[in-house]
């Protein structure tokens, strides 16, 4: 059972900067909105949201209902709480990645089959998203506590981790909205993001 969670935690990187003229706020949740839906949208994964701090209904609000909630700090956690709700395989992801193409999370889980992890890098340095086979071997769970996708050397201390060689195979890298110089990222002819469309238009979806 494949699991796709995307995280509303703390992070070493902090939220991601608007463009001026963009409320922080608007700005966060329009983008973790976006990137909800796009796991959402794949078929035989089940969408999940990451909270940490526990409480945060506006997040709480932007989901499917049903969706699983899981209120952890740290990717060592909430693999373990996805592994508890039946998840055998699982991805977090950025939550500032609001045109990802799903076929790169499709090609993450694919390539579960032949490892216990998988990555796709962040254009900018870090992780869009990290697949791995659930529950989490050891060396890993172990070099999770220490680092998050906003470390930039992310995927070099994972790999530096493994017991041997191709334990984490690298999918094809995509960009996150980390600053406001990022939003030229964005390609206005790809389908979806609507929700960072519109408020980036001064019309936000709500």
């Amino acid at each position: 059972m494949r699991y796709a969670g995307v995280l509303a935690v703390r992070s070493s990187g902090g939220d991601a900067q608007p463009p001026p003229g963009v409320d922080a706020g608007d700005y966060r949740l329009a983008l973790l909105e976006d990137t909800y839906e796009v796991v959402a949208g794949l078929e035989l994964v089940t969408a999940a949201l990451v909270l940490d701090p526990p409480d945060q209904p506006d997040v709480e609000a932007l989901t499917w209902p049903g969706t699983p909630i899981v209120r952890e700090s740290g990717l060592p956690p909430a693999f373990a709480a996805l592994h508890a709700l039946g998840a055998t395989e699982a991805a977090l992801l950025a939550p500032d990645a609001p045109d990802l193409p799903p076929l790169l999370l499709g090609k993450l889980f694919r390539a579960l089959g032949h490892a216990p992890a998988a990555a796709c890098q962040s254009a900018g340095g870090g992780l869009v998203a990290l697949a791995a086979r659930l529950p989490l071997p050891s060396w890993l769970e172990d070099a999770l506590t220490s680092t998050d996708l906003d470390v930039p050397d992310a995927l070099a201390v994972l790999r530096a981790a493994a017991p041997r060689p191709g334990q984490i195979p690298q999918g094809p890298s995509w960009h996150r909205l980390r600053t406001p110089e990022d939003v030229a990222l964005l390609d206005p002819g790809l389908e979806g993001w609507e929700s960072t469309r519109a408020l980036l238009e001064g019309n936000p979806v709500r």
